[in-house]
């Protein structure tokens, strides 16, 4: 057994899901860049990955792994970062294991992240949220369940996970009405629900769970929850009804993340801080609430009108006739 194939079973078992208890998301990423990564190295260098050691992957090897991913694979550089972010995960893990290798695990460590640009955030107006709200069809049970995703999608700021992971027994519709679920990082959270939302999943319980067991938002005629990408896809849907009504939805991609940001801009709009939509989100700080702040343009055009414009001259410039000799000259 080579020096990194020890060394990988070790991060991922006793290290990554054991001392760090990371999430099932985290280790699936993980395990997925190591998979590209010696399968690069198999197709590139002709060595098998169970016998591919430290020297195998060197920092050349990985930043041409890397630009492999960018312009073969297509992946964006953000992704291009996450990838780099699990090889110094599993480098940084070694250096206090494998002390004959540290030189090359120093130059592996001192490759940087590339610089990525920050898009605007993409939110839906209050007619966009009306117009998805209306597209699903409410004469059949698929379509009543998909308008309460996107309520609660809008009203509760949840991510795609938090939302599918959602049983009855996290719900709360008695006064105080609430919600719990199982947010990134291991981090729980209690979310208000609004009294029109109550109402609207009292009676959806009513009808598909009596007894207030199982998941809230499950797949047609089964019992196990909706799929992450089976709420995308079903918005994808309802998006392309929604755009007959709302002109200004042709072309965009409504995805549970865009909700999210939607939630997030709504409160913005009703005058909440940043604080406490940071800890509504349940974000790690509340700098990632910045950018709802650059999104809203009410909030920029409020502190136009507070400023005074500068006095501008305008008119025609004329050069003069010492200029243009100058210019005649050349």
């Amino acid at each position: 057994m080579s020096a990194l194939t020890s060394t990988l079973e070790s991060f991922f078992t006793s290290y990554l899901a054991g001392q760090k208890a990371a999430s099932r998301h985290t280790i699936a990423s993980y395990r997925d860049t190591w998979r590209l990564l010696l399968q690069y190295v198999h197709q590139r260098k002709h060595v098998r990955a169970d016998r591919a050691d430290f020297t195998d992957l060197d920092a050349e090897t990985i930043i041409a792994f890397l630009s492999h991913l960018e312009d073969e694979r297509g992946n964006s550089p953000s992704t291009r970062n996450a990838r780099l972010a699990a090889i110094r995960a599993v480098f940084g893990y070694a250096s206090y294991h494998q002390i004959q290798h540290a030189d090359l695990i120093a130059r592996v460590m001192a490759i940087a992240p590339k610089a990525t640009a920050r898009p605007d955030i993409c939110y839906l107006t209050d007619p966009e949220v009306d117009a998805l709200l209306a597209a699903p069809n409410l004469s059949r049970w698929v379509g009543r369940r998909d308008q309460l995703i996107i309520a609660t999608l809008v009203a509760t700021g949840l991510r795609i996970s938090e939302l599918t992971g959602i049983c009855w027994s996290d719900v709360q519709l008695d006064s105080p009405s609430y919600l719990r679920c199982h947010g990134k990082g291991r981090k729980d959270r209690t979310t208000p629900l609004s009294p029109s939302l109550v109402t609207t999943l009292r009676a959806w319980r009513a009808k598909t769970s009596p007894a207030g067991q199982g998941p809230v938002f499950t797949a047609q005629g089964s019992s196990r929850a909706l799929t992450n990408a089976a709420v995308t896809k079903r918005l994808a849907v309802h998006t392309v009804v929604a755009e007959a009504k709302c002109p200004t939805l042709h072309g965009q991609s409504v995805t549970p993340h865009v909700l999210r940001h939607t939630c997030a801009m709504r409160m913005l709009a009703a005058g909440i801080d940043a604080a406490t939509i940071s800890l509504w989100l349940g974000h790690e700080s509340i700098d990632s609430t910045g950018p709802y702040l650059h999104a809203d343009l009410a909030i920029k055009q409020r502190a136009l009108d507070r400023t005074t414009a500068p006095t501008i001259e305008t008119g025609t410039y004329k050069p003069t006739a010492g200029l243009l000799s100058f210019l005649e000259a050349l």
